[in-house]
């Protein structure tokens, strides 16, 4: 899929595709070749590897098709476990049982530059919201804590 800004490109050294672009780079590290993978959008490489030379064993070896499709496909399962891992530290959960009944506790930290904090939130076995409160970005989230927070009856904790 191409668009008039962005025309795909198919030449030995550089193919874009789909918001996708591969770029042969000399290596600085030593005397070959890498590859450059950058998605549409993001300032930075998704993914540099290696390249192969050629056969003269001087200049880079041409992208093909079955290349450039195993570098996209890489470089999204790399930008996908990245996304993983950054939601995965925003977000904490604990599951803790209080008078008969499980809860499941939240930590859900909201990263702003002006604002930063976090939401505290408790839902039910049906998964209905039982207290939701801001509280400060360090707030410190312990299974110890999470006990407290459900035996004082979810009131709203004084760190803010």
């Amino acid at each position: 899929m191409s668009t008039e800004t962005e025309p795909d490109i198919m030449e030995p050294t550089l193919w874009r595709r789909d918001g996708w672009t591969a770029r042969v780079i000399k290596n600085e590290d030593d005397d070959g070749w890498a590859v450059e993978i950058r998605k549409k959008g993001l300032a930075e490489p998704a993914l540099i590897s290696p390249w192969v030379m050629g056969r003269d064993k001087k200049n880079p070896k041409p992208f093909d098709q079955p290349a450039f499709q195993t570098f996209v496909k890489t470089a999204s399962e790399v930008l996908d476990r990245s996304a993983r891992q950054r939601d995965a530290a925003l977000k904490k959960q604990l599951d803790i049982a209080w008078g008969g009944k499980w809860f499941k506790i939240t930590l859900e930290q909201i990263p702003d530059d002006d604002d930063p904090r976090a939401m505290l939130i408790a839902t039910n076995e049906a998964g209905e919201t039982v207290a939701k409160y801001q509280v400060a970005p360090g707030f410190k989230f312990t299974r110890d804590a999470a006990n407290a927070w459900a035996q004082g009856g979810f009131q709203e904790p004084r760190s803010r």
